[in-house]
């Protein structure tokens, strides 16, 4: 379990559009909600569940995707900053198979994602 863990944390940096590719794997009724970039990859939160593509390689073109379901969540939590020194927030996800961490960077907007979790699994 504990390779599970390592192998799922991502950082967030900031908000960006939706990918073309992303929207092509979507199924019938489900909406993307927000995007983020990540170091390299791109996280995307939609009404059913979180999709992280993971580009591998040294060309990035083969592509990992994780699907999140939000039925699979059975608890969170978030973690906002704490004093000045402390740049980066978090959410960790509870699923039947582990834990995963999503950072986010200072300026990337912990509540608007803590709420499309809480709107997903609750």
């Amino acid at each position: 379990m504990a390779e599970v863990n390592q192998a799922m944390a991502w950082t967030f940096v900031r908000e960006v559009p939706v990918p073309d590719d992303i929207k092509s794997i979507l199924i019938e009724g489900e909406q993307a909600m927000l995007a983020y970039a990540t170091v390299r990859d791109t996280a995307v939160v939609t009404n059913k569940r979180i999709i992280i593509a993971d580009k591998q390689g040294l060309t990035g073109k083969k592509v990992e995707i994780f699907s999140i379901p939000f039925k699979s969540i059975v608890m969170y939590s978030s973690e906002n900053a704490g004093n000045i020194l402390d740049f980066n927030t978090e959410i960790e996800i509870w699923t039947y198979i582990g834990s995963m961490k999503l950072k986010l960077k200072k300026g990337v907007d912990i509540r608007k994602l803590d709420k499309l979790i809480a709107q997903g699994v609750l």
